[in-house]
């Protein structure tokens, strides 16, 4: 089996396709990974073959951007700068469309793509499968919990009827790609084009939820064509290995707390970087701050605090008292597995859902959002992180449960049941 596999958005958007990308490779199937260029160093050391793809998308220069992640996009400016963002990224990603377009698809047998994007007409113009991927729930509804775009209680009765919202966002994401399917593929047009969950047969497609049950409210029911696979997750590389100040200052005192928001950038890492320092001191707590893509600005290492750009979740975050994160998905899921009590400070899109998931799992307090971070606050949600031990137990708990279900495993079995049988790649379906 060949597999071509397409995402985009940041760090946390891509790894977890890199993550199936690799054990696709080790099942022995054939794989390319289209992605933005400044993701190719995630794919390079296990040897996935990766076509680089416009970066425009990830750019977070603009300070009226920043700012308006920060608040997430809250107050008239907020909402004005979302539509001139959207206006923006229509254009790019019809970039990014025919990049796709043009990357080989000699002996391709199946189509993996995130829901939210119009990669489906690639394969429908293939002849082959596509399969769509949600890393987060919200895409495909059910009755049995509200659409986590709604953000306050509803009656059970209309948990269903909550999704119609999300059903508009898929609609409205997934048309954008109506020209680029007619004059790029040269697609003629066809009832239900637009429907990200509908083949061209009209039937439904399949949908692969990369997340764990495990931190959805219970119990769950989904349409028989989805599968909630569990969280995908890129092993460590084996030729990985600590710097030495890492481990220096790891094993000179009691299990630090990590403090880090991955891809997001407010429009003050300067006064982020005081307030987690100063919350770390209020605390009592050694800290690791991993500063990302510049979200927290602390250049200083001190005899309690030790600053990082970047390490891997899987090795660092186990090694932790607790993590203090931003509530991406991906970043999520790691500190999940690792067993250990988080803190969550959302900035942006499925960011408060993750937030709201962890406390109402037991792993978390109450979500503090960025914009209303201050020492005195995340000092107090890192003590609780710290010292309760029910929620320390909790993620303990969690955390093993979460670690078995192999969901990259899961999903590699039910991508070779899809494919067809065929003499492609290696011959195997």
């Amino acid at each position: 089996m060949k597999a071509l596999i397409f995402t985009h958005g940041t760090r946390g958007d891509v790894q977890p396709y890199v993550a199936l990308a690799h054990a696709l490779q080790e099942a022995g199937h054939d794989v390319l990974v289209g992605a933005p260029e400044g993701s190719a160093s995630l794919a390079e050391p296990y040897g996935v073959p990766f076509a680089p793809l416009s970066d425009d998308l990830n750019d977070m220069s603009d300070p009226e951007v920043r700012k308006a992640i920060e608040t997430n996009y809250r107050g008239l400016r907020g909402k004005l700068t979302a539509v001139r963002l959207m206006a923006r990224a229509k254009a790019e990603l019809r970039e990014v469309y025919d990049e796709i377009a043009a990357v080989p698809t000699d002996d391709v047998d199946i189509v993996v793509h995130p829901i939210n994007s119009p990669v489906q007409h690639l394969a429908e113009k293939l002849g082959v499968p596509a399969v769509a991927v949600g890393l987060q729930p919200g895409w495909v509804p059910t009755s049995s919990f509200p659409s986590p775009m709604v953000p306050f209680g509803i009656p059970k009765a209309l948990n269903r009827a909550s999704y119609r919202l999300n059903g508009l966002v898929l609609r409205a994401l997934v048309g954008s790609g109506a020209r680029w399917r007619a004059e790029t593929l040269g697609l003629p047009r066809r009832p239900h084009q637009n429907d990200a969950l509908r083949a061209p047969d009209g039937h439904p497609v399949t949908v692969l939820q990369a997340f764990s049950e495990h931190i959805l409210p219970t119990p769950v029911e989904y349409p028989s064509w989805t599968r909630t696979t569990g969280f995908w997750f890129l092993p460590a590389t084996q030729d990985w290995t600590p710097p030495e100040r890492l481990s220096t200052f790891l094993d000179a005192g009691d299990p630090p707390v990590y403090i880090g928001f991955g891809s997001m950038a407010g429009s003050e890492p300067a006064r982020v970087g005081r307030t987690v320092t100063e919350a770390a001191r209020l605390a009592g707590v050694r800290a690791v701050l991993v500063t990302g893509w510049g979200g927290i600005d602390a250049l200083i290492d001190t005899d309690r605090i030790l600053v990082l750009d970047q390490a891997p979740h899987d090795w660092l975050f186990p090694r932790m008292a607790a993590i203090v994160h931003h509530g991406g998905g991906g970043t999520t899921a790691a500190a999940l597995a690792s067993g250990r009590p988080q803190v969550v400070c959302p900035f942006i899109a499925d960011q408060p859902y993750w937030a709201r998931r962890t406390q109402a799992s037991g792993v978390a307090p109450e979500p503090l959002p960025q914009r209303h971070l201050t020492p005195e606050k995340l000092a107090g949600a890192i003590r609780r992180a710290t010292t309760d031990k029910v929620m320390s137990a909790r993620a303990a708990e969690l955390g093993a449960r979460i670690r078995d279900e192999n969901g990259v495993r899961n999903a590699v079995a039910l991508l070779e049941r899809l494919a067809p049988t065929t003499t492609h790649g290696s011959g195997r379906a």
